[in-house]
């Protein structure tokens, strides 16, 4: 419902029949414009690694579509065995390249958490260059990585990082390639 093309027509892809713009608003003012996705990567003390991502979708979820959050391997992906990854950005993208599963993997390969999601990030890129997107990764050893892609108005990617030997969790940012 409320969708374009007419849903009893077609089978999409479906967008929203008007444009949702955005007010400049306060960090207490909840509302679609001014939250995101949440991907979160955790090695316990017993060396399980552990991820998940929760969904925005408000702004750019079409009614009716499950989104990337809760496909493994496209929202988030861990292995116990080699690390684990978040990701965010355009889900429909997201859906198609997993990109969790594919950084898990280069790490498994020994790659550098950093080059990891460089490498998954470029590979989207060559498919969907103007693609919205960032991913997370940290391996087992508990190195991370980020990586984004540039595009007008996201140039540079902001994430959490918090460990043992941290007195308190601190603020990442990658620049976006």
């Amino acid at each position: 419902q409320n969708v374009v093309p007419d849903s009893s027509k077609s089978c999409g892809p479906y967008k929203r029949p008007e444009e949702v713009t955005c007010k400049e608003q306060t960090i207490l003012q909840r509302s679609i414009c001014n939250h995101d996705t949440i991907g979160m990567v955790v090695i316990g003390g017993s060396g399980t690694v552990a991820s998940g991502t929760s969904t925005n979708g408000a702004v750019h979820k079409i009614p009716g579509r499950v989104g990337d959050s809760p496909i493994a391997g496209a929202g988030s992906y861990a292995d116990s065995t080699a690390g684990g990854a978040a990701a965010t950005g355009d889900g429909d993208i997201m859906m198609r390249f997993l990109p969790s599963y594919q950084a898990v993997e280069y790490m498994r390969m020994g790659t550098d958490p950093m080059v990891a999601c460089q490498k998954v990030i470029s590979r989207i890129q060559k498919y969907a260059p103007k693609f919205f997107g960032a991913v997370i990764c940290v391996n087992t050893t508990g190195s991370y990585g980020a990586a984004c892609n540039k595009i007008p108005g996201f140039t540079q990617f902001h994430f959490m990082v918090s460990n043992p030997l941290l007195s308190q969790p601190t603020e990442q940012v990658v620049d976006c390639i």
